[in-house]
Protein backbone atom coordinates (compact mmCIF):
# COMPACT_ATOMS: atom_id res chain seq x y z
CA UNK A 1 0.00 0.00 0.00
CA UNK A 2 1.56 3.34 -1.02
CA UNK A 3 2.43 5.17 1.99
CA UNK A 4 0.39 8.27 2.91
CA UNK A 5 2.77 11.45 3.37
CA UNK A 6 1.52 14.40 5.52
CA UNK A 7 4.09 17.38 5.67
CA UNK A 8 4.07 20.50 7.61
CA UNK A 9 6.59 23.37 9.17
CA UNK A 10 7.29 22.95 12.81
CA UNK A 11 8.91 25.66 14.86
CA UNK A 12 9.31 23.81 18.14
CA UNK A 13 9.75 25.45 21.54
CA UNK A 14 10.60 24.04 24.61
CA UNK A 15 11.12 25.76 27.88
CA UNK A 16 12.55 24.29 30.84
CA UNK A 17 14.07 26.26 33.78
CA UNK A 18 14.02 29.74 31.90
CA UNK A 19 15.49 27.92 28.62
CA UNK A 20 14.66 28.02 25.23
CA UNK A 21 15.12 25.85 22.32
CA UNK A 22 13.77 26.68 19.45
CA UNK A 23 14.44 24.18 16.27
CA UNK A 24 12.73 24.99 13.27
CA UNK A 25 11.74 21.97 11.12
CA UNK A 26 9.64 20.03 8.41
CA UNK A 27 7.41 17.10 9.94
CA UNK A 28 6.70 14.22 7.36
CA UNK A 29 4.33 11.79 8.91
CA UNK A 30 3.96 7.96 7.07
CA UNK A 31 3.39 4.59 7.60
CA UNK A 32 6.29 3.52 8.90
CA UNK A 33 6.70 2.85 12.34
CA UNK A 34 9.95 4.82 13.73
CA UNK A 35 10.54 8.50 13.97
CA UNK A 36 14.11 10.05 12.28
CA UNK A 37 15.94 12.92 11.97
CA UNK A 38 17.40 14.12 8.97
CA UNK A 39 19.56 17.18 8.14
CA UNK A 40 20.63 17.91 4.83
CA UNK A 41 21.39 21.43 3.67
CA UNK A 42 20.92 23.34 7.11
CA UNK A 43 17.55 22.13 7.07
CA UNK A 44 15.91 19.69 9.68
CA UNK A 45 13.07 17.10 8.86
CA UNK A 46 11.58 14.94 10.79
CA UNK A 47 9.80 11.58 10.02
CA UNK A 48 7.01 9.97 12.20
CA UNK A 49 4.49 7.44 12.30
CA UNK A 50 0.98 8.97 11.49
CA UNK A 51 -0.41 8.43 14.49
CA UNK A 52 2.53 9.46 16.75
CA UNK A 53 1.53 12.69 19.13
CA UNK A 54 2.90 15.52 18.52
CA UNK A 55 4.06 15.60 22.41
CA UNK A 56 6.26 12.46 21.88
CA UNK A 57 7.37 13.75 18.64
CA UNK A 58 8.84 17.00 20.40
CA UNK A 59 10.29 15.03 23.43
CA UNK A 60 12.03 12.99 20.88
CA UNK A 61 13.91 15.96 19.22
CA UNK A 62 14.91 17.61 22.12
CA UNK A 63 16.90 14.09 23.70
CA UNK A 64 18.70 14.74 20.80
CA UNK A 65 18.83 18.27 20.63
CA UNK A 66 22.90 18.45 20.94
CA UNK A 67 23.23 15.94 18.14
CA UNK A 68 20.82 18.16 16.18
CA UNK A 69 22.35 21.94 16.72
CA UNK A 70 26.15 19.84 15.91
CA UNK A 71 24.67 18.18 12.66
CA UNK A 72 23.25 21.69 12.05
CA UNK A 73 26.50 23.51 12.35
CA UNK A 74 28.52 20.73 10.23
CA UNK A 75 25.62 21.08 7.25
CA UNK A 76 25.88 24.69 7.58
CA UNK A 77 29.30 24.40 6.94
CA UNK A 78 29.05 22.49 4.26
CA UNK A 79 26.73 24.55 2.66
CA UNK A 80 28.80 27.71 3.03
CA UNK A 81 31.85 25.76 0.83
CA UNK A 82 29.38 24.39 -1.64
CA UNK A 83 28.65 28.08 -2.50
CA UNK A 84 31.98 29.12 -2.21
CA UNK A 85 33.07 26.04 -4.91
CA UNK A 86 34.09 26.94 -8.48
CA UNK A 87 36.98 25.81 -10.61
CA UNK A 88 39.64 27.33 -12.62
CA UNK A 89 42.40 26.24 -15.32
CA UNK A 90 45.13 24.33 -13.43
CA UNK A 91 42.84 23.16 -10.86
CA UNK A 92 43.25 18.94 -10.26
CA UNK A 93 39.82 17.05 -10.78
CA UNK A 94 40.09 13.03 -9.33
CA UNK A 95 39.16 10.91 -12.10
CA UNK A 96 39.62 6.89 -10.37
CA UNK A 97 41.01 8.19 -7.24
CA UNK A 98 43.85 9.73 -8.89
CA UNK A 99 44.42 14.10 -9.54
CA UNK A 100 44.45 15.42 -12.49
CA UNK A 101 44.74 18.75 -13.79
CA UNK A 102 42.23 21.66 -15.55
CA UNK A 103 44.31 22.38 -19.05
CA UNK A 104 43.73 24.32 -21.75
CA UNK A 105 43.26 23.08 -25.34
CA UNK A 106 42.55 25.28 -28.20
CA UNK A 107 39.45 25.05 -30.15
CA UNK A 108 35.66 23.75 -29.01
CA UNK A 109 36.36 20.49 -27.94
CA UNK A 110 36.42 19.05 -23.74
CA UNK A 111 38.10 15.77 -23.42
CA UNK A 112 40.16 13.63 -20.97
CA UNK A 113 43.78 12.22 -22.56
CA UNK A 114 45.17 10.46 -19.41
CA UNK A 115 47.06 13.65 -18.74
CA UNK A 116 44.62 15.88 -17.54
CA UNK A 117 41.07 17.64 -18.51
CA UNK A 118 41.27 20.20 -21.36
CA UNK A 119 38.64 22.22 -22.15
CA UNK A 120 38.70 25.11 -24.62
CA UNK A 121 40.14 28.69 -23.50
CA UNK A 122 38.34 31.83 -21.72
CA UNK A 123 35.89 30.01 -20.45
CA UNK A 124 34.07 30.85 -16.72
CA UNK A 125 34.01 28.98 -13.53
CA UNK A 126 30.66 28.35 -14.14
CA UNK A 127 31.31 26.63 -17.85
CA UNK A 128 34.58 25.26 -16.69
CA UNK A 129 32.78 23.24 -13.96
CA UNK A 130 29.54 22.03 -16.47
CA UNK A 131 32.30 21.22 -19.48
CA UNK A 132 33.82 19.13 -16.67
CA UNK A 133 31.02 17.15 -15.70
CA UNK A 134 30.25 16.68 -19.31
CA UNK A 135 33.29 14.66 -19.18
CA UNK A 136 32.65 12.69 -16.51
CA UNK A 137 29.55 11.57 -17.87
CA UNK A 138 31.56 10.13 -20.24
CA UNK A 139 33.63 8.50 -19.08
CA UNK A 140 31.59 7.27 -16.21
CA UNK A 141 29.29 5.77 -18.78
CA UNK A 142 32.88 4.34 -20.65
CA UNK A 143 34.01 2.63 -16.86
CA UNK A 144 31.44 2.30 -14.93
CA UNK A 145 29.55 -0.18 -18.15
CA UNK A 146 33.01 -1.90 -18.58
CA UNK A 147 33.36 -2.86 -14.41
CA UNK A 148 29.51 -3.41 -14.21
CA UNK A 149 29.65 -5.88 -17.02
CA UNK A 150 32.96 -7.83 -15.74
CA UNK A 151 31.37 -8.33 -11.94
CA UNK A 152 27.96 -9.36 -13.45
CA UNK A 153 29.88 -11.92 -15.02
CA UNK A 154 31.81 -12.74 -12.24
CA UNK A 155 28.50 -12.88 -10.26
CA UNK A 156 26.40 -14.40 -12.61
CA UNK A 157 23.78 -11.91 -12.64
CA UNK A 158 22.75 -9.62 -15.75
CA UNK A 159 21.31 -6.60 -15.34
CA UNK A 160 18.83 -5.48 -17.76
CA UNK A 161 20.57 -1.90 -18.48
CA UNK A 162 23.48 -0.16 -16.58
CA UNK A 163 22.24 3.56 -16.59
CA UNK A 164 24.51 6.83 -15.60
CA UNK A 165 22.28 9.80 -13.73
CA UNK A 166 23.09 12.52 -11.84
CA UNK A 167 21.66 11.52 -8.57
CA UNK A 168 22.10 13.86 -5.68
CA UNK A 169 22.13 11.51 -2.73
CA UNK A 170 22.73 7.95 -4.07
CA UNK A 171 25.68 6.65 -5.35
CA UNK A 172 23.93 3.86 -7.18
CA UNK A 173 20.40 2.26 -7.13
CA UNK A 174 18.97 -1.10 -8.91
CA UNK A 175 15.22 -0.88 -10.19
CA UNK A 176 12.25 -4.11 -9.72
CA UNK A 177 13.09 -4.43 -13.08
CA UNK A 178 16.60 -5.29 -12.49
CA UNK A 179 18.33 -2.26 -14.28
CA UNK A 180 21.36 -0.56 -12.29
CA UNK A 181 22.13 2.88 -12.29
CA UNK A 182 25.20 5.04 -11.24
CA UNK A 183 25.57 8.72 -10.24
CA UNK A 184 28.72 9.75 -12.69
CA UNK A 185 30.05 11.55 -9.38
CA UNK A 186 30.80 7.59 -8.87
CA UNK A 187 34.00 8.04 -11.33
CA UNK A 188 35.94 10.26 -9.03
CA UNK A 189 36.08 7.03 -6.52
CA UNK A 190 39.11 4.93 -6.85
CA UNK A 191 38.64 1.64 -8.18
CA UNK A 192 37.88 -0.22 -4.89
CA UNK A 193 35.47 2.27 -4.23
CA UNK A 194 33.68 1.65 -7.39
CA UNK A 195 33.79 -2.16 -7.32
CA UNK A 196 32.00 -2.03 -3.74
CA UNK A 197 28.98 0.28 -5.25
CA UNK A 198 29.04 -1.99 -8.35
CA UNK A 199 28.96 -5.28 -6.92
CA UNK A 200 26.39 -3.59 -4.14
CA UNK A 201 23.70 -2.78 -6.62
CA UNK A 202 24.40 -5.87 -8.42
CA UNK A 203 23.61 -8.09 -5.57
CA UNK A 204 20.00 -6.68 -5.06
CA UNK A 205 19.54 -8.06 -8.42
CA UNK A 206 19.28 -11.82 -6.37
CA UNK A 207 18.25 -10.04 -3.39
CA UNK A 208 16.03 -6.98 -3.16
CA UNK A 209 16.73 -5.74 0.16
CA UNK A 210 19.78 -5.72 2.61
CA UNK A 211 19.34 -8.95 4.92
CA UNK A 212 21.87 -10.87 5.86
CA UNK A 213 22.16 -13.28 2.95
CA UNK A 214 22.36 -9.53 0.90
CA UNK A 215 25.26 -9.21 3.03
CA UNK A 216 26.67 -12.69 2.62
CA UNK A 217 26.47 -12.55 -0.99
CA UNK A 218 28.83 -8.60 -1.09
CA UNK A 219 31.25 -10.46 1.10
CA UNK A 220 31.16 -13.45 -1.01
CA UNK A 221 32.85 -11.01 -3.94
CA UNK A 222 34.35 -8.41 -1.84
CA UNK A 223 35.71 -10.20 1.57
CA UNK A 224 36.84 -6.58 2.54
CA UNK A 225 33.49 -4.69 1.55
CA UNK A 226 33.37 -2.81 4.97
CA UNK A 227 36.58 -1.06 4.85
CA UNK A 228 35.45 0.20 0.90
CA UNK A 229 32.15 1.56 2.58
CA UNK A 230 33.73 3.65 5.16
CA UNK A 231 36.01 5.23 2.47
CA UNK A 232 33.11 5.62 0.23
CA UNK A 233 31.34 7.71 3.00
CA UNK A 234 34.72 9.73 3.18
CA UNK A 235 34.66 10.46 -0.54
CA UNK A 236 30.99 11.33 0.40
CA UNK A 237 31.64 14.10 3.16
CA UNK A 238 34.11 15.32 0.95
CA UNK A 239 32.14 15.67 -2.18
CA UNK A 240 29.42 17.37 0.28
CA UNK A 241 31.01 20.59 0.52
CA UNK A 242 31.64 20.55 -3.40
CA UNK A 243 28.91 21.87 -5.61
CA UNK A 244 28.70 20.00 -8.39
CA UNK A 245 25.00 20.66 -9.45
Amino acid sequence: MTATLICVKVLLRYYEMDRIAMIDYKLTRSNRKTVAIHIRDGAVEVRAPLYMLNRDIDRFILSRERWVKEKLAESNGKKALRKDFSLNYGDYLMYRGKQYPITIKQGDRVGFDDEGFYIPPDLTPEQIKHACIQIYRVLAKRDLTKIALALSGKMSVTPTAIRINSAKSRWGSCSVRESVNFSWKLIMADDDIIEYVVVHELAHITELNHSKRFWALVKSVLPDYTERKVRLKELQDKLAGEDWE
